[in-house]
């Protein structure tokens, strides 16, 4: 117990102090998590052998991740990646796959071993890229997108990678230590298959049939820490069913996610396993660091560097070419091509399953194993590279270019942004909507309207949609951060612009009003206003005074709000905020002195 506690406040000491430093030197958590690694294992030697159980177990934070990502994508996005998917993805697997075998028997090794050095080192880190694209905001990037499209397609790969392996088996061949092995041990190709199947057809029919029950029945409890089980318990059964079946657990889980991307549950999911998300891939990261063989590395440095470059740069020259082939941009082909240049934690997989089978010897695979570290290693710092390409490069032009300006922008397709759109085209005025839901956007064009597809976020999104020209902007977006990001952007961009955005809360509408927006507007308070004239209504209250009451209300309201936004302090809620209360306080009773005023009767009062 002792020995898991220290081990525990080491790791745990490492995240600490690794990662804040390397976010502060602008090198993003993987690599602070790496290095971490790194520092405790072959440097310090703090850990031991059971750094490759911590990466076993840092392997589900892979599956979370891979979840939240499916929970993200709408099965109709997913059928949009089809093409890059079947084309972009399936060739890099062929070119890579096929180069590294040539090159591999070139030296020497026979052509199933070469096979299964092509098919280990044609995947690329699913966890280090996703999670690197998110934290750099690239992720909704043309290259980006192409990157996530190829991920995905390895991780179907893996599927018929793992049944190729066998099959390539020399001499005798020990009995795997895998539970899925045993599973269908014995079983016939055509029961292999159903069973296969049957896995599949599991997590997808759990998920549209099964989840909405379990979550209403699970939500009466209403105990925050039993969703949180639950949550965790979706993922961890996908990922055993798909262990059983010889099946990769990151497509279970990100297929689970898929299925359940259109649920009332999705926000609750996101919510519950964000956190353990973060830990897992840390504790992976952390593994992956801790593992480097360092008496085999230091036994001959420069060949295991020169082995490692040599895979990243072939890699990037086959991911380079798919990029002039699919015309993938100047800027996204950079990103498209230095961050999938890496081997992936599959590789880990194939190489042991590959060894168990007999079909590579063991000096073979550990050389493997530790260059697939290495790559991995490198993959922040070409992300480094990629960071400074892209400040060279200017910004960047959108991926869809608007056909010409037009006086309004709306940042949003949601509801508001839809009402404000339809009452300008009724008057004859036109309007630019940008967003960066591709479904929403091929909902809104079936019915004529003028959208775009762009993360209004990105500056040069809202320069080429026309910010120079425009008369108003309206940000309708739904996430309030981004809304406010917007705002000052725009602010900052055009003095003399006038901005209209969408507001959550108060505390939301006074940070858009320090950010520079001219018209605040709360996205339930007209609403609640005229359901508040209609209660006074029904309580007897005449209808020309009820409506003289909402107008008092409202311009009382309006007043209120622009004196408190000058009392308001970023980053202090408002109930730590004493001359905030007070002054509201004081707001308040003059509203209700004043609305008693136009409401002295009611129709029952005779």
């Amino acid at each position: 117990m002792e020995n898991v506690l220290v081990q525990a406040a080491v790791y745990l000491g490492t995240t600490v102090l690794a990662v804040p430093l390397a976010a502060r030197l602008g090198l993003g958590s993987v690599l602070g998590f790496l290095a971490g690694g790194l520092l405790i294992g072959p440097v310090l030697g703090l850990v031991g052998r059971e750094s490759e159980e911590l990466l076993h177990f840092g392997e589900y934070g892979i599956a979370v991740m891979l979840f939240l990502v499916g929970l993200e994508v709408s099965p109709r996005a997913l059928w949009a990646l089809r093409q890059r998917l079947l084309g972009l993805g399936g060739l890099q697997i062929l070119l890579t796959a096929g180069g590294v075998m040539a090159g591999a028997q070139v030296l020497g090794h026979p052509w199933p071993t070469a096979l299964a050095i092509g098919m280990t080192l044609a995947v690329s880190s699913t966890a280090i890229v996703v999670q690197t694209l998110a934290e750099k905001d690239l992720i909704e990037t043309e290259g980006g997108r192409s990157g996530f499209a190829v991920l995905l397609a390895q991780d179907i790969a893996i599927i018929p990678m793992l049944a190729l392996l066998p099959l390539l088996g020399m001499g005798h061949l020990s009995a795997p230590d895998h539970d899925s092995i045993r599973v269908l041990e014995g079983l016939p190709a055509w029961a292999m298959t159903l069973v296969t199947l049957g896995a599949i057809g599991a997590v997808v029919l759990t998920g549209l049939f099964l989840t909405r029950p379990i979550f209403r029945w699970i939500g009466h409890a209403r105990l925050r820490e039993i969703d949180t089980a639950l949550a965790l318990f979706v993922v961890v059964s996908i990922v055993l069913l798909m262990e059983m079946v010889g099946l990769s657990p990151a497509l279970g889980t990100f297929l689970g996610g898929v299925v359940l991307a259109n649920s009332e549950f999705r926000h609750e999911l996101e919510t519950d396993l964000q956190p353990f998300k973060g830990l897992l891939l840390g504790l992976f990261f952390i593994g992956i660091g801790a593992g480097i063989d360092a008496d085999r590395l230091l036994s001959n440095p420069m060949g295991f560097v020169a082995l490692t470059v040599a895979v990243i740069g072939g890699k990037a020259a086959i991911l380079f070419l798919l990029t002039l082939i699919f015309r993938i941009r100047r800027r996204d082909r950079w990103i498209f091509t230095l961050g999938l240049a890496q081997g992936g934690e599959f590789g880990f997989v194939l190489v042991s399953y590959a060894l168990t089978l007999g079909v590579m010897e063991d000096w073979l695979a550990q050389q493997l194993l530790l260059v697939i570290a290495l790559t991995m290693l490198a993959t922040p710092l070409l992300f480094v590279v990629i960071d400074r390409i892209l400040r060279r490069a200017g910004p960047e032009v959108p991926h869809e270019p608007v056909d010409r300006p037009r006086p309004v922008i709306i940042a949003g397709t949601g509801r508001f942004g839809r009402v404000v759109n339809r009452l300008l085209q009724s008057v004859g005025s036109e309007a630019v909507m940008l967003d960066n839901d591709m479904a929403a956007i091929e909902q809104m064009r079936a019915r004529g309207h003028h959208v775009f597809l762009g993360n209004p976020t990105r500056p040069e999104v809202l320069e080429s949609a026309g910010l120079g020209e425009a008369r108003a902007l309206v940000v309708a977006l739904g996430d309030p951060d981004g809304t406010t990001r917007v705002v000052a952007l725009a602010r900052k961009r055009r003095p003399d612009l006038r901005i209209i955005a969408r507001a959550r809360d108060r505390e939301h509408a006074h940070a858009l009003a320090h950010a520079g927006a001219d018209e605040v507007v709360r996205e339930t308070f007209e609403a609640s206003l005229r359901a508040g004239r209609h209660v006074l209504e029904s309580l007897g209250h005449e209808a020309e005074a009820a409506m003289r009451a909402e107008e008092a209300f409202a311009l009382h309201d309006r007043a209120a709000m622009a004196e408190l936004a000058q009392l308001w302090r970023p980053g202090t809620p408002t109930h730590d905020n004493e001359a905030y209360l007070a002054r509201a306080r004081l707001l308040d009773e003059d509203l209700e002195a004043a609305l008693r005023g136009h409401l002295p009767s009611r129709k029952d009062d005779g």
